[in-house]
C-alpha cells in the first residue's frame, strides 16, 4: 500500500479531503501527529519560561497605568492604594496554577521578612475560576496576602501579564524594578530591588 492509499484509509479530522487526495498532502496528514511535536522541539519552543527579569511583560522602569479591579466581594479596589505608596510585589495567580503553588513558599518567606515595609498583593486572573471558587480555595489554602479579582483583565493588560506566576515588583515611586515568571524566581532579590537595596 502506498502513502496515498494509506492516507485515504486513515481519515483524520485534522486533514481536509483535498489534502488526503494530494500526494504530498497524504504524507503530511499521516505524519502530522509525529511532525508537530518534533517541529516544536526542533525550533526550540520552551516547555516553560525561565525565571528572569527582562523582556517579560511590562518594561523595567515603566509606571503601570492606574486601574481599578475588585476584591473577592465585588467591591472596587484601585491598585493606586498600593502602587506609589511603598514598595509592592504583585503576583498574577490562579487556583489551578501549579507554578503559583510552587512559587508560594518563596513569596510567603519574603512576606514574613518584609511584609511590614512591602505590600504583597495577589491578583487572581479571571480564567477558569470565579470569586466564589477562589474563596473556597482560600478556605483550604489560605494566603497571607491581599487577594484581588481582575474580573475584566484590566490589571493583566496594564501589567502586560503573559501568564500566571508572573511577578512584578515596584519601588515606592511606582516604577517597575523586576518582572519574572515561573517557580524559580528569586523573590528575595525582587523585594530588595523594590526596597532600593
Amino acid at each position: 500500500m502506498n502513502l496515498r492509499e494509506q492516507g485515504a484509509r486513515s481519515s483524520t479530522s485534522r486533514c481536509t479531503p483535498q489534502a488526503r487526495l494530494a500526494p504530498t498532502g497524504t504524507a503530511l496528514c499521516s505524519l502530522l501527529p509525529i511532525l508537530v511535536p518534533m517541529l516544536a522541539v526542533t525550533i526550540g519552543v520552551p516547555r516553560h519560561l525561565p525565571a528572569q527579569d527582562d523582556h517579560i511583560g511590562i518594561a523595567i522602569g515603566a509606571t503601570p497605568p492606574a486601574v481599578t479591579i475588585e476584591d473577592l466581594d465585588g467591591r472596587p479596589v484601585s491598585l493606586s492604594e498600593h502602587v506609589g505608596k511603598k514598595p509592592v510585589v504583585i503576583e498574577f495567580w490562579a487556583t489551578w496554577c501549579p507554578l503559583c503553588e510552587r512559587l508560594f513558599p518563596a513569596l510567603e518567606a519574603a512576606y514574613r521578612r518584609h511584609g511590614a515595609e512591602v505590600d504583597f498583593v495577589v491578583i487572581a486572573v479571571a480564567v477558569n475560576q470565579s470569586p466564589r471558587s477562589i474563596r473556597r480555595h482560600l478556605e483550604r489554602h489560605p494566603l497571607p496576602f491581599r487577594v484581588l479579582w481582575d474580573t475584566d483583565g484590566q490589571a493583566v493588560r496594564a501589567f502586560q501579564a503573559p501568564s500566571t506566576s508572573y511577578v512584578v515588583a515596584l519601588d515606592r515611586t511606582g516604577k517597575v524594578v523586576y518582572t519574572g515568571i515561573g517557580e524559580e524566581q528569586d523573590i528575595e532579590s525582587a523585594v530588595r530591588r523594590a526596597r532600593g537595596r
